[in-house]
């Protein structure tokens, strides 16, 4: 046998070789992608917001600082009682208003006179924080906090003075409660008639974060780690993209339009993914007046909807009473919430199903449309590098009922998709049932009950190939 004859054989074959595992590699990132701590952040979806302060006890939403720091005497305070309860409502965490616009401390800070130091409470020996952080530690929950810029209180408030003032109080909570997953800012400021105008240098605040917190997720209406969605009703916009473009913009006053953060901005600059601010009750402290205007399970799982739903993270607030507890009514209706959350969820109808897609990456197993099913968050299908619109069909093997579904993107190689459909088989032909803008982390789709023996979701336009990692259906009773 002639070995030379054999020569171009192996030429072509490691050709071939190669050409193939070209077409396995997996798709390059597109545009601006999340670090490890937001992807993260964005896995914990839902956590506790705990507004608390002097405001809880003069039925105020923003104090004047002028109050009397006695008043705040929350006789039987149990940060236990809030760790089990944001616990047994499905919650990751919760940040609480460590210092809010009125600058009452909830700790005993070296930087104010106007602080639980000062207060009735422990005969001015407590700190609301140390108690929560060790409460989150116990009940495996992660500790945040909202530190507010504005301080009506303090003297050196509207000075050159303030800001290290203020980075000196943040670098107090960020050092001496633990690891702390979330800092919390807005842009409030003292700029009312005859008010106190405050430059806040931002850039200050959060290299103290940084300094401190390195994982930390720094949230404010323009990040960097989070942004606000723009409206405190829940409802993050139909179209979200997790990229914002910040370079000019500030906080408060100089943020974006508050339409352009409920959308964020397609092919944005940075990955700056939205959270949804939210209160249970009418206001965000606690009032008495309140005790019968808690949400509704149906109000809460439209939010649920249209936050995590609607990529994007749920930051649902839950005001501590005057005795320094969680009111029965809140946590009745948190519980509620949690199984009708639980019961959506528990019978994924795709799992497991055969799926048929019209482009699979190299037509390997790797990139194959079977892993939308699969139940594994790291596989995913992706299509090839030049096919920018495709479709998944989805077999229920038999007629079934069905009114919800839920679509994720797999964000660590960035936000592609900008348009998709979504259609049903009637028996006869495809019919649609809806039609979308962005997906993101997490699409949920709510539609009226449909019986079906296939699925098909169709990416209509995607700015890079388009990666998804799951797909399932559901039929829910919220």
């Amino acid at each position: 046998m002639n070995a030379s004859r054999n020569i171009p054989i192996l030429i072509l074959t490691g050709l071939v070789f190669s050409l193939t595992s070209l077409a396995q590699k997996p798709p390059a990132a597109y545009g601006a992608i999340p670090v490890k701590n937001q992807l993260a952040w964005q896995e914990m979806e839902y956590y506790m917001f705990i507004h608390f302060g002097p405001n809880t006890f003069t039925d105020k939403e923003w104090g004047h600082g002028d109050e009397d720091p006695k008043v705040f005497n929350p006789k039987k305070l149990d940060a236990r009682q809030w760790a089990r309860t944001a616990k047994a409502a499905g919650m990751k965490a919760i940040i609480i208003t460590a210092k809010h616009h009125d600058g009452f401390c909830l700790f005993p800070s070296k930087y104010s006179t106007h602080t639980v130091r000062e207060s009735d409470w422990k005969d001015g020996k407590g700190d609301v924080l140390r108690e929560l952080s060790d409460a989150c530690k116990e009940y495996g929950l992660k500790f945040g906090v909202y530190l507010s810029p504005w301080d009506r209180n303090h003297p050196d408030y509207g000075t050159p003075a303030y800001n290290q003032i203020f980075a000196n109080t943040l670098g107090e909570v960020l050092s001496n409660y633990g690891d702390v997953f979330e800092q919390w800012f807005d842009g409030a400021n003292g700029e009312t008639e005859n008010g106190k105008k405050q430059e806040y240098d931002f850039k200050l605040f959060n290299s103290v974060v940084y300094k401190n917190q390195p994982q930390a997720v720094i949230f404010s209406d323009i990040g960097p780690g989070a942004r606000w969605m723009g409206n405190e009703r829940g409802v993050a916009g139909a179209t979200n993209w997790s990229t914002l473009n910040t370079d000019g913009f500030g906080v408060g006053a100089k943020a974006p339009d508050a339409a352009v953060l409920n959308t964020g901005n397609e092919n944005g600059k940075y990955w700056i993914p939205a959270e949804v601010d939210v209160s249970i009750r009418p206001g965000w402290f606690y009032s008495p007046s309140t005790d019968n205007q808690v949400k509704t399970l149906d109000q809460l799982m439209s939010i649920y909807y249209t936050s995590v739903g609607r990529n994007s993270n749920l930051l649902l607030n839950v005001p501590v009473n005057r005795d320094g507890l969680i009111h029965p009514n809140d946590s009745t209706r948190l519980v509620e919430f949690r199984k009708a959350i639980d019961s959506l969820m528990k019978t994924d109808l795709a799992k497991g199903k055969r799926v048929v897609a019209s482009n699979v990456r190299g037509g390997v197993k790797q990139f194959a449309a079977q892993n939308l099913t699969d139940g594994k968050a790291e596989t995913y299908w992706a299509t090839d590098d030049s096919v920018k619109q495709a479709s998944v069909t989805i077999e229920l093997g038999k007629e079934t009922e069905l009114n919800r579904m839920l679509i994720q993107e797999n964000i660590a190689l960035g936000q592609r998709i900008k348009s998709f459909s979504v259609d049903y088989w009637d028996g006869n032909i495809f019919k649609k049932l809806d039609q979308q803008t962005t997906i993101g982390r997490k699409r949920i789709l709510v539609f009226p009950k449909v019986k079906t023996s296939r699925i098909r979701l169709t990416i209509l336009q995607s700015n890079a190939s388009p990666v998804l990692t799951n797909i399932q259906l559901f039929n829910a009773a919220n």
